[in-house]
């Protein structure tokens, strides 16, 4: 692999205000290509703000996002286009169209963005939910899905494009830990087998420590700290430390 290769997700210096509250304060970190960070921090610090600028939702007022070497900062929607379907995002709470079955939410990114028949889109949704354990789920309402399910579902969505890239907010959020573990496993086993590039925003400490290869730890919209698990737990900034030894979502 080139040295060469430019990092898959950049941002240089991003600040960003809501109503005069400066939510993000000169975000700078870099993820390299295939490789796992996860964002961590308290509620209110700018996680998902900053996974919202990296898939081109929200545009910084200060400082510059680039995604595999080039700038989207200021970039059209019709831009972002082609940029974005390098990008996959599972949403907390996996976002389900819960008028239309498990298989046809899968599908809907197929039907957007692929020239595919109608066997060819089911074969590959089939695939997709067989990955992620719900082989057998193709017409199943989202209502009658647990919540870990929903998750795997919201995941196989994401992952339809065959992203590059794989943005995912608070992945155990409303799962018990024993279901948590197992999404936890599943990206994992995504970033191995298919060399994709994940960003995680977790407050959950068990889960950073499975997925990611590095972390970012942001509080007040700044970076604290950023470097492996082993770095942060021993931080000299108490904040990191104490998060750090924290059990569970803390």
């Amino acid at each position: 692999m080139s040295s060469d290769r430019p990092p898959a997700v950049e941002l240089r210096g991003v600040s960003k205000a809501f109503d005069g509250r400066r939510v993000l304060d000169n975000v700078t970190f870099a993820v390299p290509a295939g490789r796992s960070v996860c964002i961590l921090g308290r509620s209110g610090t700018g996680k998902s703000v900053t996974l919202k600028h990296i898939v081109g939702l929200i545009p910084p007022d200060a400082g510059q996002v680039f995604i595999e070497g080039r700038e989207i900062t200021r970039l059209s929607s019709r831009a972002l286009t082609p940029v974005r379907r390098r990008i996959g995002f599972l949403f907390q709470n996996a976002a389900l169209f819960d008028s239309i079955t498990v298989g046809e939410n899968v599908a809907f990114p197929l039907r957007r963005h692929a020239s595919l028949d109608e066997g060819e889109r089911r074969a590959r949704v089939g695939r997709l939910l067989a990955d992620v354990g719900l082989g057998g789920e193709y017409d199943t309402m989202p209502a009658e899905l647990s919540g870990g399910m929903r998750k795997r579902a919201g995941l196989a969505r994401a992952l339809a494009l065959d992203p590059a890239i794989l943005l995912v907010d608070e992945p155990s959020a409303g799962l018990d830990p024993i279901t948590s573990g197992e999404v936890d496993a599943l990206l994992v086993r995504l970033r191995a087998h298919a060399g994709t590039t994940l960003i995680v925003v977790t407050h959950n400490i068990d889960s950073a420590r499975a997925i990611g290869d590095e972390l970012v730890f942001l509080d007040a919209g700044r970076v604290l700290a950023q470097g492996t698990p082993e770095a942060l737990d021993g931080s000299e900034v108490p904040l990191v430390r104490d998060f750090m030894r924290a059990r569970g979502t803390g």
